[in-house]
């Protein structure tokens, strides 16, 4: 661990008299390396804008500061809004908001803070609480972030970035690569966070395409049946369908599954994204027509 960061955390939160709060997920990054790893793998440049979510003390802030042309971190503590400006005055280029990213409106933001940004990256160590809300939020109201390079806690991070027909595959998994594909990056250790979580995390990329590869006609339906497909995961994709939607009889689901080229006594977590967007499309087409 590297002592420095580590030595200005505990510093900081000794001086500042700060109390962590364990209920917004505060646990602070303090290995150097590590953040100098999450940095290089967003691949900041001099013409990007960055967004941070959660800056806590600033650790990460810093080195995203010293790479980047503009960071915009987004703090809901007002408690930590003070201790922040202070050590961030050495970085005139970030914007600190006292705010609730689940309620920003982040492309007004954008327009906003980086008029002259040659790209926009997410770049954080998300709370573990609320990391799904905060990804999906990114993906469903943004048209402006091209990436997130984004710490979350380790099991989530393998669900994310899963393949289907694996064990971490799921409803969340196929919502996240309807409009981006993911890559695991690499580990991060318990023993570099204080205070220390109870779990070790990891660092993943979220790319984001301008356009889901597979489109569905009703967006909100294929979420809405994703997850019930998803909802006992050791019943087929038959017997799901069939539960979910009870205006069809066995046969008839069976004759909607193989008509869109998925086999009825499969289970939903062999299914890519572009089988769940042929049925949301069969469906929504069937009930169009009625």
């Amino acid at each position: 661990m590297n002592e420095s960061v580590k030595g200005g955390v505990s510093r900081v939160l000794s001086e500042s008299g700060f109390r962590i709060k364990k209920h917004l997920g505060q646990n602070f990054l303090t290995d150097k390396n590590i953040l100098d790893k999450i940095v290089k793998a967003a691949g900041v440049t001099p013409q990007t804008g960055v967004i941070e979510v959660g800056p806590g003390l600033g650790s990460l802030t810093i080195p995203l500061a010293a790479a980047a042309k503009t960071v915009l971190a987004y703090e809901i503590d007002a408690e930590l809004v003070p201790i922040l400006a202070e050590t961030l005055k050495m970085s005139p280029n970030v914007i600190l908001l006292n705010r609730d990213i689940l309620k920003a409106d982040i492309d007004l933001d954008v327009a906003t803070y980086f008029k002259d940004c040659a790209e926009i990256v997410v770049v954080a160590n998300l709370p573990y609480y609320i990391t799904t809300p905060i990804l999906m939020r990114f993906l469903e109201t943004s048209k402006s972030v091209s990436r997130l390079v984004l710490m979350m806690q380790g099991e989530v991070a393998m669900r994310v970035s899963s393949e289907p027909d694996t064990k971490d595959y799921n409803a969340l998994t196929v919502a996240i690569r309807y409009r981006a594909s993911v890559k695991h990056l690499f580990k991060v250790p318990r023993t570099v966070f204080i205070p220390q979580p109870n779990v070790d995390s990891a660092v993943v990329m979220v790319s984001v395409d301008p356009k889901p590869s597979y489109p569905a006609r009703d967006e909100s339906f294929f979420f809405e049946m994703v997850h019930r497909c998803f909802s006992q995961r050791r019943k087929t994709i038959l017997n799901n369908v069939r539960d979910a939607y009870t205006d069809k009889s066995r046969d008839e689901w069976a004759s909607i599954l193989q008509e869109v080229g998925i086999d009825p006594n499969c289970r939903a977590e062999t299914l890519s994204v572009a089988d769940f967007v042929r049925l949301a499309d069969r469906l929504t087409v069937s009930e169009a027509g009625k």
